[in-house]
């Protein structure tokens, strides 16, 4: 036994039951945790499906929100009585080229 470290008689010992006890032990999970865990594989996925459906919505969104702000904004140029400046009209034809 060495003094300067008490453990040392342990040491040996508990490496090699550690060792012997995994060797060959291989456990059978039951048919429950094999669903649970297929369960939560799956819900991971679905996960990841439900943000790219709503990231395709938001996106979809956001175009129709830009159209909208174009066509108000062609409206207004367009309900002008004034003659238009040269770039409001570049607009207008920019816009009406993108819209119809």
């Amino acid at each position: 036994m060495d003094s300067r470290n008490p453990y040392s008689q342990y040491s040996g010992h508990a490496g090699s039951q550690s060792s012997t006890t995994n060797v060959g032990d291989h456990e059978v999970q039951p048919e429950c945790i094999k669903a649970a865990k297929a369960r939560r594989n799956n819900a991971q996925g679905k996960a990841l499906e439900d943000y790219k459906s709503m990231w395709e919505l938001k996106m979809e969104d956001l175009a129709m929100k830009e159209k909208l702000s174009k066509l108000a904004i062609l409206d207004t140029l367009l309900a002008k009585k004034n003659p238009l400046s040269e770039t409001e009209e570049v607009v207008k034809n920019k816009l009406l080229a993108e819209c119809f």
